[in-house]
């Protein structure tokens, strides 16, 4: 009987480990979510000022 009641605990123990590390990888793959969007925000601003620069050096030139 004692030895049931152990196992059930460590099982209980086991799940809550288990939901513990799903909420924690849901909240990397959240994060890195996040991050993607913005370095991609960031490479079309930088790729946009690229093109104006260019575009004001030729309107210079002319």
């Amino acid at each position: 009987m004692m030895m049931m009641m152990m196992m059930m605990r460590m099982m209980m123990i086991m799940k809550m480990m288990i939901m513990k590390m799903m909420m924690m990888m849901m909240m990397m793959m959240m994060m890195m979510r996040m991050m993607m969007r913005m370095l991609i925000m960031i490479m079309i601003i930088i790729m946009i000022m690229q093109l104006r620069g260019k575009h004001l050096r030729v309107k210079a030139n002319e």
